[in-house]
């Protein structure tokens, strides 16, 4: 995943270095000297990322931090200091300021380049959040009202044994209990993997804290399946790695962890730290509630819980101009029951609504999050994936067939399993697309697909 970094920095020669790893790495740069040009270039043109250095002539960057955060148009971009003060006390004191991490001016490629695939992760999510809830606003359904306080939290600590874990929960409870966060503490000796995840998946806590380095006990695992399982992906991940250990780090990051702190743990950078996860979780929850309640009923397919038609083009053409001025790639998957007609007429129309119900979630269930799955009328379906290729889409198109085919469809509705089978059409955006036209040529693939003998893909240039 690349995007676009802007980097703050005021010795010409430390600009260019970044620039040119940035470069080299396929990303989009922009520079500024200090910190007034950065905040007049985020203002102008936003970017993904900002690296931002800490000693620079007049507004220093932690007044730089303080001044992107306090901005509700750029709060949510994430912000990683670069400096060569090195003490703890520094790091709280940017965490403090709004960072989302603290990298030395010797900058670890490792570090550097898997901190920025993970916050642009997690930037990517909030911006479709944040473009769902323009959208709402667009329709006249209101907009989300945010707040950035804490107000309470559970956070849930995986250390090796009892005694430790206990230790990490009573450390934590001195720094955060202003917070009102409650923290569980709970050993990893002696738990399997799937014990491990079976908590989370039934306290569904605010923020985790794992430790990677816990001996008989695969911490990256763990991180893997807490973001695979639907219940648990949204709550963040901090990995707590062993000493020096950049690559475990590193790992987790990719894994889909939020942070790493590398032991021995410095205890207030870590409380900082899970506040700043906490405030980032709120943040989007605030924004996933504001969506799921003011869509319901005017964006919300009554029968299946995915968007409708409405909602689904308006968004799709918000989409269309996001993807064209970021560069980013966009496709459209088009979804058609095979022979539904024939299940009405057969079953009945409680039998349909039954197949309809249990399609939409086994479609949902195959993509991911961020992309938006409607129901454009009867049985046709749609599917945009934003920052999604012509061949990953055409991967994700290929899953959800599958998905779909087997197992069979069962229901008290139906006389028995029904096998249930779906045609699937694929095109990425070009330039000048809107939505009609994009979505008219998934629709054509579509039916190539249907006059191919149905159960397959085409992707629209080979329709």
């Amino acid at each position: 995943m690349t995007g676009r970094v802007l980097i703050v920095e005021d010795v010409a020669t430390n600009r260019a270095i970044l620039e040119a790893k940035l470069v080299a790495a396929y990303y989009d740069v922009e520079t500024a000297a200090d910190g007034l040009e950065a905040l007049a270039k985020a203002v102008a043109t936003p970017p993904d990322a900002i690296l931002l250095d800490v000693m620079m002539p007049g507004m220093d960057g932690f007044e730089t931090c303080r001044r992107l955060k306090a901005d509700s148009n750029l709060a949510h971009i994430p912000v990683v200091m670069i400096t060569a003060l090195d003490g703890a006390s520094d790091r709280i004191r940017g965490l403090e300021a709004g960072a989302d991490d603290f990298l030395g001016k010797l900058v670890d490629d490792l570090a550097l380049f898997s901190r920025l695939r993970s916050l642009m992760r997690v930037k990517l999510m909030v911006d479709e959040l944040r473009l769902r809830d323009e959208t709402s606003e667009v329709l006249g359904l209101g907009g989300c009202p945010v707040s950035t306080d804490i107000a309470g939290g559970v956070i849930q600590v995986f250390e090796g044994e009892p005694k430790t874990a206990e230790e990490t929960r009573l450390r934590l409870a001195e720094r955060l209990g202003d917070q009102k966060v409650r923290i569980e503490a709970h050993a990893l000796d002696g738990l399997t993997l799937g014990d491990a995840v079976a908590l989370v998946e039934r306290r569904r806590p605010d923020v985790i804290l794992a430790a990677g380095d816990a001996a008989g006990f695969d911490g990256l695992r763990f991180c893997s399946q807490l973001r695979a399982n639907p219940t648990t992906r949204h709550a963040p991940v901090v990995t707590l790695a062993p000493p020096g250990d950049l690559q475990m780090a590193a790992t987790a990051l990719d894994l889909g962890a939020a942070d790493y702190l590398l032991r021995p743990v410095d205890w207030c950078e870590l409380a900082v730290r899970l506040r700043s996860q906490l405030r980032r979780k709120l943040y989007a929850d605030q924004l996933r509630d504001s969506m799921r309640h003011t869509v319901r009923l005017a964006a919300v397919d009554g029968l299946t819980g995915v968007f409708n038609r409405r909602y689904a083009i308006s968004h799709l053409e918000a989409m269309i101009r996001r993807a064209t001025d970021a560069k980013t790639a966009l496709s459209v998957m088009m979804l058609d029951i095979d022979r539904f007609k024939s299940v009405n007429d057969r079953f009945g129309h409680p039998a349909g609504d039954a197949v309809l119900k249990e399609f939409a979630t086994r479609v949902s269930a195959n993509v991911r999050g961020l992309d938006m799955v409607a129901r454009l009328g009867g049985e046709e379906f749609s599917v945009a994936l934003p920052e999604t290729s012509a061949s990953a889409a055409a991967a994700v198109a290929e899953r959800v067939r599958a998905a779909v085919e087997a197992p069979r469809f069962r229901d008290a509705a139906l006389p028995g399993p029904l096998e249930v089978t779906v045609s699937i059409g694929v095109a990425a955006m070009r330039l000048g697309d809107d939505a009609e036209r994009l979505l008219a040529r998934a629709d054509s693939a579509l039916y190539a697909s249907k006059n191919s003998g149905r159960n397959r893909v085409t992707f629209a240039d080979a329709a």
